[in-house]
């Protein structure tokens, strides 16, 4: 039996609570500046019909190296199309499922091929008429380095509670070695890390994958799991997306809230900085931070979350991150705006859930949210879970999210929370 949610903490900042505590501190302050003025055109859905295999050059040879080999790309990278397999490795083989590790093609920002990878896991029995439906799990905060990647260490793909294919993206920048840094907060990277993740897992051989598909993510991964869903249509037009699931999603990203949202909002800035400057060479980090935060900016290589999240609470703390804040200096700013969600509306219904306990990601940042989402017409059913954090939504909706899954191929009508 497959895990029902992500196969390890994949959440924001588990020990940024009690760096803050330790050193006694709680931000109260809180700047909340009107929404930026977005587009709100109503996206059509696939209406693609059942194929059941995307395009592909050819079969791909197992990978009989090392797993450290594995995560080392062609020199020079052959191009491919997006979701093309560069390479697979079966991890395992038991229980009536296969796991398999996978690298594949995608494109980042600037419609450059990039080597991917993630992991994908199938049941070896025949899926029903129109193939199984894919469930693609986009993950949480993880760091931006390659070694950083959860295909590095978790067992298989999470189900979500639902009988299918699974596949789980490491996104552009985590996993394969020699890359720039992830470009954390991408909307272009991880929607299409997620999308071509689902590509690449139809093209596994011996897959019986249709065209069906989920996006699903919590925390950065809501913002991954929108992402996709608001660029399929366009990007993806052979797959048919069922729904989405986000799960306490970064977005508005513009707004900063109160308790210690600052210093969460202050770190994933430094994060999204850092990693988005090897995606758009107009930004100059330079520009932005302080000679300590240079400094500190090594650990992005060396460490992972809690690395991070120990490097630099201090900094902001002591306000020695940022020289001149990228959320309010261009030409940052503007790439900030550019990679929020919630301002297309597409087909597929989406599940929204948020916990009132939760202080990485802020109650009211998911409020907001579900407003932008209602105002731009997507159909959207809205869980808010009185004492939930940002670790507990995800059992605490389980049960939500497997009958929202199963509601979408049961073809019940989608429940839409917006007044």
């Amino acid at each position: 039996m497959g895990r029902s949610g992500p196969t390890r903490s994949i959440g924001w900042f588990a020990p940024l609570v009690a760096a803050v505590v330790s050193v006694g501190l709680l931000a109260g302050c809180s700047d909340d500046p009107a929404p930026a003025s977005s587009s709100t055109t109503k996206t059509p859905g696939s209406t693609a019909g059942t194929s059941r295999s995307a395009a592909s050059s050819g079969p791909v040879k197992e990978f009989k190296g090392t797993d450290a080999a594995f995560y080392v790309p062609p020199d020079p990278l052959t191009p491919g199309a997006p979701g093309e397999l560069i390479r697979k490795m079966t991890t395992s083989d038991a229980n009536g499922q296969v796991t398999v590790k996978i690298m594949y093609h995608s494109r980042d920002a600037q419609d450059r091929d990039r080597p991917v990878t993630g992991l994908v896991t199938y049941p070896k029995a025949k899926g029903p008429a129109d193939g199984w439906p894919i469930i693609a799990t986009a993950p949480g905060t993880v760091g931006v380095d390659a070694h950083c990647g959860l295909s590095h260490t978790a067992e298989d793909a999470p189900d979500w509670g639902i009988t299918g294919v699974r596949v789980m993206t490491d996104y552009i920048g985590l996993g394969p070695v020699g890359e720039p840094l992830h470009p954390y907060l991408s909307r272009p990277s991880e929607g299409h890390s997620v999308i071509d993740g689902v590509r690449a897992a139809r093209n596994l051989p011996g897959v019986d994958a249709g065209d069906r598909w989920f996006s699903v993510g919590h925390s950065q991964g809501g913002h991954g799991s929108l992402s996709a869903s608001e660029l399929a249509a366009d990007y993806a037009p052979e797959l048919n997306l069922m729904g989405t699931v986000a799960l306490a999603p970064a977005a508005m990203l513009d707004k900063v809230y109160g308790g210690i949202d600052p210093i969460v909002t202050s770190v994933l800035t430094a994060m999204s900085l850092y990693g988005g400057a090897g995606e758009h060479p107009e930004i100059k980090v330079s520009d932005y931070v302080t000679p300590e935060m240079a400094k500190a900016s090594a650990v992005f290589r060396t460490g992972c979350l809690d690395e991070i999240t120990n490097e630099l609470v201090p900094l902001v703390l002591d306000g020695k991150m940022f020289a001149a804040d990228p959320r309010t200096t261009e030409p940052a700013q503007s790439l900030l705006l550019q990679n929020d969600v919630g301002n297309v509306a597409v087909d597929a219904p989406l599940f929204l859930a948020s916990g009132t306990a939760d202080e990485r990601v802020a109650i009211q940042r998911s409020r907001d949210l579900f407003d932008r989402l209602c105002q731009t017409g997507q159909v959207t059913e809205l869980h808010i879970v009185e004492g939930a954090d940002h670790g507990s939504i995800i059992p605490e909706t389980a049960a939500d999210v497997k009958a929202f899954l199963q509601a979408r191929l049961d073809g019940t009508e989608p429940h839409d929370s917006c007044p």
